[in-house]
């Protein structure tokens, strides 16, 4: 057996997320699918993150152990090939060590969120923001993102049926930055508690709306209360950016 690393970039908008589901409609299903094919038997794609219905990847990485030896080269054309009409690519592959773990081995995780904020709907990146009309303050919503930098309980922010042993998570980056009609929110972090990206945009919504002041959101994190969390974000708008590796990490 080899085991390979996967770079792969999806549209999530018609997937149920990255795990496998009953039914066979994850990104997960169709990369085993397409790896069965050239494996000759099935073999588990296991990912680096978990990413929701509807969340997109620029850079995620999994890895799957195959029978044969393949030159890299051509088992990245062999699992295109046979992902054709699905909106799913893997970038590179590697070989890779037989102890690294896609997602046990990851020391990090870069996420991305965009907000379309103009009055007209988006044409082109209909599905890939969130868009909303109404003028939105961004240094305001940077501003009380710091709030939440840092080691926290962020039960406030961590979904109902999130399996994570802890709520207690170190967020090393939120910030909020406009770029003309784009608002970009990165969070950089080791982990992620269940929709805890989504939940923190949704309530820096209410910041930049002036519905929410940053004292707010600090109020919010500190009441370790789910009811405390502003609206939570829709997934179209999210991405997972790329995964660090320590090895690999400036």
């Amino acid at each position: 057996m080899v085991r390979y690393r996967l770079t792969i970039e999806y549209d999530g908008g018609p997937f149920t997320g990255w795990q496998s589901q009953a039914g066979g409609s994850s990104v997960q299903d169709v990369l085993e699918r397409a790896v069965a094919v050239i494996n000759g038997k099935a073999a588990t794609v296991h990912g680096a993150g978990r990413t929701d219905a509807g969340v997109h990847a620029l850079a995620q990485v999994a890895h799957v152990d195959l029978e044969k030896d393949w030159d890299t080269f051509k088992l990245r054309n062999a699992l295109n090939g046979n992902m054709r009409g699905k909106p799913v690519a893997v970038l590179e592959t590697e070989r890779a060590a037989d102890d690294f773990h896609a997602r046990f081995s990851a020391t990090r995780r870069y996420y991305l969120y965009r907000i379309l904020n103009r009055r007209a709907p988006p044409a082109l990146d209909a599905g890939k923001v969130w868009w909303l009309p109404a003028d939105l303050d961004a240094d305001a919503m940077h501003e009380a993102a710091q709030h939440l930098v840092g080691k926290h309980d962020f039960t406030t922010f961590r979904a109902a049926q999130c399996q994570a042993q802890s709520p207690v998570k170190t967020l090393d980056r939120l910030d909020v930055a406009r770029y003309g009609e784009l608002i970009e929110i990165r969070a950089d972090a080791r982990s992620f508690l269940h929709n805890q990206v989504r939940s923190m945009v949704g309530s820096l919504r209410l910041v930049g709306e002036g519905k929410w002041r940053a004292a707010d959101v600090k109020g919010a994190l500190a009441a370790r209360d789910r009811s405390a969390c502003g609206p939570v974000a829709p997934p179209e708008g999210l991405y997972l950016l790329r995964v660090g590796y320590s090895a690999e990490e400036k």
